[in-house]
């Protein structure tokens, strides 16, 4: 097993260089899912990271109840209503059949109500059966989905409390042993999994990356937000999701410590998503 810190150096060979001559759509298609009658903000966090990282299209998906808050926030969002207040069969079936063929990845989960299950697992094994890579988050880590995921592109994005619904299993806050429990779950499923913490652990089972983040400021709700969008930007350019999930914890905490230096314990989410260009700048390639 391979355990290493996380450096730009590290992330910029993860993060594919651009054609001078490429179009929209080259450069990424993303969905995001989220949402609820409390948590409208956290799919546009998602999305607007999505978009900052580099992404041509973003296809925000919330419930219809949000969806005129959620299109006042930015005119970059394009905004697919779902047709019911929570995540249902029906809700799934009509969200599949607008969707664009030239999706790449989804982010499922942010501040979304899941009315059943079965909706959730519905929509799961429809994108992967289409070949989209998934990173699952927040109501999406529920242990009905792992039988879904092995060897299919899925990263999953819990804290402390969401690995123990996922997993069955609380991290130790024992440095060794908290990395022994993520590699383990992340082999026998076959998934990427980044556990969030002060210290991130990311592993597929066989290489692990750590990235200390020593920024408390970033306990802010929705920095978990800004992550998804980033993992689901970056996994619609780089196949790989453990390099894809290491490089969105490492932007992530780059754009948190650059926020915290300005504006100390008092950063919201939405000064994250604005240090994301220039921290990702360094990681540009033209070709």
């Amino acid at each position: 097993m391979v355990t290493k810190n996380l450096t730009p150096s590290m992330v910029k060979k993860y993060i594919p260089s651009r054609k001078a001559k490429s179009r929209k759509g080259d450069n990424g298609t993303v969905l995001i899912v989220g949402g609820s009658y409390i948590y409208h903000g956290a799919p546009i966090l998602s999305s607007i990271a999505a978009l900052r990282c580099g992404t041509d299209l973003v296809y925000t998906c919330v419930p219809k109840i949000n969806v005129s808050a959620t299109r006042s926030v930015s005119p970059n969002l394009i905004v697919l209503p779902l047709v019911d207040q929570k995540l249902t069969r029906g809700a799934v079936n009509k969200l599949l059949g607008m969707l664009p063929h030239n999706l790449d990845s989804a982010t499922i989960g942010m501040g979304l109500a899941i009315q059943e299950k079965n909706s959730l697992l519905h929509l799961v094994k429809s994108l992967l059966s289409q070949d989209v890579r998934l990173s699952l988050d927040a109501s999406a880590l529920i242990p009905e989905v792992l039988p879904l995921l092995a060897n299919k592109n899925v990263v999953v994005t819990p804290h402390a409390g969401e690995f123990k619904r996922l997993f069955g299993e609380s991290p130790s806050n024992i440095k060794k042993e908290r990395i022994k429990t993520v590699e383990n779950y992340a082999k026998k499923f076959g998934i990427t999994v980044l556990l969030k913490g002060a210290t991130d652990v990311i592993s597929n089972g066989s290489t692990t990356y750590l990235y200390e983040k020593k920024t408390p400021g970033m306990t802010v709700g929705g920095t978990g937000d800004v992550l998804s969008g980033l993992v689901a930007g970056l996994l619609s350019k780089n196949r790989n999701t453990l390099e894809s999930a290491a490089a969105a914890t490492l932007i992530n905490g780059l754009a948190g410590k650059a926020t915290q230096k300005k504006l100390g314990l008092h950063m919201t989410s939405m000064d994250l998503l604005e240090e994301l260009p220039y921290v990702m700048k360094q990681f540009d390639k033209i070709v």
